[in-house]
């Protein structure tokens, strides 16, 4: 079952937030497109009031031409209806044309801001949050909020005008009658505010599980080889239904609390309308109100049906939007990596020619959500690659290998201590030039849905060309992808699963080294290779190893036989540091790990 972000991060079931106050912080995104937004505005209250203007043309018509028995008058006030009808359905096309458009635009800004920003957060902020949360925002949470700004928006302060400018009116006719329509509206009212509160709670908890059900399903897609292989498509279905049914249960829950204030919402009006109608009928009885007053009366209550029905939903989307904005912002909210760099640490120690090469300095490092008091993953590391100098990154599994050389190009942070690139603490370069300078391949590799060189080529700056495409393609052994239906320019599927393990990993080992990177980063490159190939792979790189200085990571003997010097990482410390030869005589440890091949690689 996937698990949602982190419980710290999830305000579900904060109900003191004020929805207006959250829905503010659209401003700056609706701002460029105010003036088209606020003239929508205006023209639906424009078209709501032409509405209110057709019961005093009825009672203009009742009390005159009707009753005065004269045809061309009830032919002219026809006249006048038709007209308000086709002005008002002239002016509701106009706002809706009005807000199509630039609405379609704020969604879109929106969900490029989104996109923008997941880029720059830390891969400590991915780690915690499931990729079908991050999903559901950008596309479920953005529709509604686009629906909320072309319709529950205007249509809350539309119908609100309406409501008060038809109150006046029927006031106006005959304020006994108004003050039996006003009677509901302290029930109303109080109605509303508690069915707020409750259906906060339950649109952020159904947004939620939609977020989860993402998950599920996005997981199924990505490992549907696990799961056709291992046979759980039961299992996977099991947990699908469980969650779509838990989400069933929420909407249903939703879908009570708006019939119970639809409910209210409908019924008090209509029994105050049924009163006024019962008093109204007994005044023209009695000759104190006309007939067509009253027609224009219960008119203009009729007509205020629709804006009074309709809150209770306008009040369940604004929710549904406040709590979209939320999530939103949510991630928003999360710092960036910085682009910039960051101030030397002070009392570090001074740069000098002996920091050339990579260098990590008394480096410590602990996760961030680590629980307090658990011992750090990483503890004063003191390690020196010298410039051109290849070094093996050697220890059990869990010691901690993929962690720190995950410090090298900041995709984690030091907790303390400092690693220097050719004597430059790496805080105090931008992420950019960084990354520019160190190039990392990880043993789980990565491909995107593009063609085969834009894969590759990510790992170059935009003037690479073909030549350094062929190049890298050929250190990596895979001249595999000229055999391709399209060579090159053939598209390798999501993830690369078109591809098997060993052409994926190559295609990362290309990508790593296509830009000729001065530092170089490898995280058991060739573990999924077959020994002919690994061979093929290895003598290739040592070329390019030739020319820069590289850490590898590395299970096996010929991996680490391409290093000058080896390292060894045992409990979050370096524990030796030496050539191969040297640690198999002299360290139990590492004799132990190349255990089974020390023998044969001695004899090359």
């Amino acid at each position: 079952m996937p698990t949602t972000h982190a419980a710290a991060e999830e305000p579900g079931e904060n109900t003191e937030r004020s929805a207006v106050r959250t829905l503010l912080r659209l401003w700056p995104y609706v701002r460029p497109v105010r003036a088209r937004l606020f003239t929508a505005a205006f023209v639906a209250v424009t078209a709501s009031c032409t509405g209110l203007v057709i019961p005093l043309v009825l009672k203009w018509m009742v009390d005159g031409p009707v009753a005065d028995r004269d045809p061309a008058g009830v032919w002219l006030g026809a006249l006048y209806l038709l007209l308000l009808g086709v002005a008002e359905a002239l002016l509701f096309g106009l706002r809706r044309w009005l807000v199509a458009r630039p609405l379609s635009s704020v969604e879109a800004g929106m969900r490029a801001d989104l996109y923008r920003h997941l880029q720059r957060l830390p891969v400590a902020f991915h780690d915690r949050w499931a990729s079908g949360q991050l999903l559901s925002r950008g596309t479920t949470d953005l529709m509604l909020l686009r629906q909320f700004l072309a319709f529950p928006m205007t249509f809350l302060l539309v119908n609100g005008v309406t409501i008060l400018v038809g109150v006046i009116i029927m006031l106006l006719q005959d304020w006994t009658l108004g003050l039996v329509i006003l009677g509901p509206a302290v029930p109303v009212i109080i109605t509303c505010a508690v069915f707020e509160k409750r259906y906060a709670r339950a649109a952020r908890r159904a947004q939620d599980q939609v977020g989860d059900l993402t998950t599920v399903v996005e997981e199924s897609v990505l490992g549907i080889r696990i799961i056709k292989g291992f046979g759980r498509h039961r299992s996977q279905a099991r947990a699908f239904r469980d969650l779509s049914r838990t989400l069933r249960g929420t909407e249903l829950r939703k879908a009570g609390l708006l019939a119970t204030i639809w409910g209210v919402i409908v019924t008090l009006p209509e029994i105050a309308i049924g009163a006024a109608l019962v008093l109204g009928t007994i005044q023209v009885a009695d000759g104190s109100l006309s007939t067509g007053t009253l027609v224009a009366f219960l008119s203009t209550a009729l007509a205020l049906r629709w804006p009074v029905d309709s809150i209770g939903f306008l009040l369940a989307m604004s929710q549904e939007a406040a709590t979209a904005t939320e999530r939103y912002f949510e991630v928003m909210d999360a710092h960036p990596e910085s682009a910039m760099p960051e101030a030397a640490a002070p009392g570090a120690p001074s740069t000098g020619a002996g920091d050339s090469g990579l260098r990590f300095t008394g480096v410590r490092f602990r996760y961030p959500d680590a629980p307090t008091g658990t011992a750090p993953v990483l503890d004063r590391i003191d390690l020196h690659i010298r410039p051109g100098e290849s070094m093996a990154l050697v220890g059990a599994t869990g010691s901690g290998k993929t962690t720190l050389t995950a410090l090298v190009p900041r995709l984690h942070e030091v907790t303390s201590g400092r690693i220097t690139l050719d004597g430059e603490d790496i805080t105090a370069m931008s992420r950019e030039e960084l990354r520019s300078k160190v190039a990392v391949a990880f043993e789980e590799p990565t491909l995107f849905s593009a063609t085969v060189a834009d894969n590759v080529l990510m790992g170059a700056e935009d003037t690479a060309g073909a030549a350094d495409l062929n190049r890298a393609l050929s250190v990596a052994q895979a001249d595999f992808a000229h055999t391709l239906p399209h060579g090159t320019g053939t598209r390798v599927g999501e993830q690369g699963l078109s591809l098997s393990g060993g052409q994926r990993q190559r295609l990362a080992l290309a990508r790593a080294v296509v830009g000729r990177p001065r530092f170089l980063v490898l995280d058991d490159p060739l573990s999924a290779l077959d020994v002919h190939t690994e061979a093929a792979v290895e003598a290739a790189l040592r070329e390019v190893l030739a020319d820069t200085t590289a850490l590898i990571v590395a299970h096996r003997p010929s991996t680490v036989l391409l290093a000058d010097r080896v390292a060894l990482l045992s409990g979050g410390r370096i524990t030796a540091v030496g050539t191969h030869h040297e640690l198999l005589r002299t360290n139990a440890e590492y004799a132990h790990l190349m255990s089974g091949t020390g023998e044969a690689e001695d004899d090359r």
